[in-house]
């Protein structure tokens, strides 16, 4: 190996910023030793899909400076529409045989060439014990597409060891923190600048993943088009708005029309959730990310739904040394860190 460490970085390549967490994890836990951002450079990435490699690895190179890593090795994650994740029923074999039928099995539920794929499985080992049936799990993902954000990662020096799917490493933080045994059925909501990652867990295990592509930039943009002030103007009218504070009465209109037009996506996710998995009812959603405080976007859902939300905290079981770290600065990120932290608490050589 090039690398004497199995140890890496994450990596969170977002929409409008790029989060990068170092943790040291050991039998006693996970320890967050480094942890920064950078803006994201403008057009540089749009629904998941790297638009400008070379403007997003100087991005990633400084914020490896800025962070003062030591580590070469990347997880990071992929998200958007030439990802698909999706549960299937097979008949139960031996998982060498499963191996060679893979594929021949995805090619009936996955939209893309099978030639212009990366396919991956999981065997869903606690929904398909006793029966004559076994449930896999598919995660497919377009080369050129992770081609891309291996390039990104690799022009800035550094070795893209992980390419995981983003809203899995949500999933994985949440385990981290809450138990892999965890006893309800959870959905979690991870509110990006671009997208929302949907998943949900089942006895311990993911059982549906999906990516909304909904977001807070969506506000900003809005905002900006109709009322034609600068990104930064309506950046700030957006938070403003979204926090209570005294805004035009434009500003409110176009919010309650995004945030209506946003519930309605994810309803229709949270249908098609019903609608393919029968034996699993969602008890709680936990909420993060940096979108998640936008115009009343997660009360109106919950409300919908009827189903209760949250706040996902992902330094439950997570630490950090009150020398590096002050308790507002974790304050500050944590909505922001699962995709990163999820990351992050990968090690070289995991499939």
């Amino acid at each position: 190996m090039f690398f004497d460490t199995k140890k890496v970085i994450g990596l969170d390549i977002g929409t409008s910023s790029i989060k990068l967490a170092e943790l040291e994890v050991s039998r006693k836990g996970a320890v967050l030793t480094g942890f920064g951002f950078v803006a994201t450079p403008v057009g540089s990435i749009s629904a998941g899909e790297i638009m400008d490699p070379s403007a997003l690895s100087r991005a990633i190179q400084s914020l490896v400076l800025e962070v003062k890593t030591k580590r070469k090795h990347v997880a990071t994650g992929v998200w958007g529409a030439a990802v698909i994740v999706k549960k299937i029923s097979m008949p139960r074999m031996n998982p060498k045989v499963l191996s060679e039928q893979i594929r021949w099995e995805a090619e009936q539920y996955i939209p893309f060439e099978m030639n212009s794929i990366n396919l991956d499985y999981h065997i869903l080992k606690k929904n398909s014990e006793g029966l004559d049936s076994m449930e896999v799990l598919l995660i497919a993902a377009q080369k050129d597409f992770v081609f891309r954000y291996a390039e990104s990662v690799e022009s800035a020096g550094l070795n893209c060891a992980i390419v995981d799917v983003s809203a899995f490493a949500v999933a994985n933080t949440f385990q981290f923190n809450y138990g892999e045994d965890f006893p309800a059925t959870v959905g979690l909501l991870d509110f990006g600048a671009g997208v929302c990652n949907f998943v949900v867990i089942h006895k311990g295990e993911v059982i549906f993943s999906r990516d909304v592509l909904i977001g807070g930039q969506a506000f900003t943009n809005e905002i900006h088009k109709q009322l034609g002030v600068s990104l930064d103007e309506a950046e700030g009218m957006k938070i403003s708005a979204s926090s209570g504070k005294d805004v035009p009465q434009e500003v409110i209109s176009i919010m309650q029309t995004l945030t209506e037009s946003m519930v309605d996506e994810l309803q229709r996710a949270f249908d098609f959730f019903q609608a393919t998995i029968a034996d699993a009812s969602i008890q709680k959603f936990y909420i993060s990310g940096g979108g998640m405080g936008a115009y009343g976007l997660v009360e109106t859902f919950s409300r919908q739904v009827q189903i209760p939300c949250e706040l996902f905290n992902p330094f439950v079981n997570i630490s950090y040394s009150s020398k590096v770290f002050s308790s507002e600065y974790i304050a500050q990120i944590t909505h922001y860190a699962p995709v990163a932290l999820g990351l992050a608490l990968r090690k070289v050589g995991d499939r």
